[in-house]
């Protein structure tokens, strides 16, 4: 039987650093107002010439150097983003392009939002344990500070740019344990991007209800780890990592305690990268990696949620 297991990790942020000291000129905030609400000190922000494939491109060959595979032998490209450069060509296909892989099959997933790389994760999986893909280039690159209103303290204080990549190759072991996939189209109207008019066709800004989707987060990744580690008949104390999405300290915070895991054992990037949206987990993961925390053979729950609502889980054998 065919598994998968990951191979590589990579990730690029921007060099611009926007602090909550900077957001109080700009803003009607405070540095204590924001830290003391999502656990957020700074942001990267990405200049003119930093765009999602540019981000990707950087991300994707960190990935694949760690791996040691060149960009010839990736036979699938599944970008996650929100803030593509073009809504087509895919950035998938953009960067198809800029390795010079031609041919291969190379798709976007955008309308999961926070939870996209979950979805591209698991896809990706998928299509190995089918046993006609071998290593597939999995990333997520996102541009947030183009989307948000500069002038909506509510949602311009929690984003920054940036993106992860993750190499998944063919294993006779295996690494991926399972993924799980959710969504629940009645909460829509709690997180979403809308778009302009049909003569200005152009996105808008992001909207969200913040305290009913912290409730939703809570609830339904709780029940989530439940399902997760009853798939595989694990317990709780044979997790040795939690990797979440970076989306708020208190969420992260409630979901260790849900996994009896101290804060010592989850990766956490939001205080210096603010949330990535579909970049943070693969962000989280690969800073975790590099920096020797995270070794090999150990059990990691992985978890995004976002827009749509659409959630998502992975527990892997890294």
């Amino acid at each position: 039987m065919t598994y998968s297991t990951i191979l590589g990790t990579g990730s690029y942020l921007p060099e611009k650093i926007l602090t909550n000291f900077d957001l109080e000129k700009i803003v009607d905030t405070t540095n204590e107002w924001i830290l003391e609400r999502t656990g957020i000190q700074q942001r990267h922000v990405a200049a003119e010439h930093e765009t999602t494939v540019m981000m990707a491109e950087h991300a994707g060959r960190a990935a694949l150097n760690q791996a040691g595979i060149k960009p010839a032998n990736i036979d699938m490209i599944i970008v996650s983003s929100t803030t593509p450069d073009l809504v087509f060509p895919s950035t998938a296909c953009l960067l198809q392009e800029r390795f010079g892989i031609a041919g291969c099959p190379a798709f976007d997933l955008n309308g999961s939002a926070c939870a996209g790389f979950m979805y591209a994760f698991s896809i990706a999986d998928q299509y190995i344990r089918a046993g006609k893909i071998k290593n597939i280039l999995v990333i997520g690159s996102e541009v947030m500070s183009r989307i948000v209103d500069w002038k909506d303290r509510s949602t311009c204080v929690l984003f920054g740019d940036g993106a992860g990549a993750i190499v998944l190759g063919a294993s006779k072991e295996p690494g991926i344990l399972s993924t799980h996939l959710h969504a629940d189209g009645t909460h829509k109207d709690v997180l979403y991007l809308p778009l302009g008019s049909r003569k200005t066709p152009n996105l808008e800004s992001i909207k969200m209800v913040g305290n009913q989707l912290f409730k939703l987060a809570v609830n339904t990744l709780g029940n989530l780890f439940d399902e997760t580690l009853a798939a595989n008949h694990m317990k709780k104390s044979d997790i040795d990592w939690l990797v979440p999405h970076q989306a708020n300290m208190r969420i992260i915070d409630a979901m260790a305690k849900k996994l009896n895991l101290p804060l010592d054992r989850v990766t956490i990037t939001l205080d210096k990268q603010g949330n990535t949206s579909s970049a943070s987990i693969p962000l989280a993961l690969d800073q975790a990696v590099r920096d020797g925390r995270i070794q090999r053979g150990q059990i990691l729950m992985m978890e995004g949620f976002g827009g749509g609502l659409a959630w998502g889980s992975a527990l892997v054998r890294y």
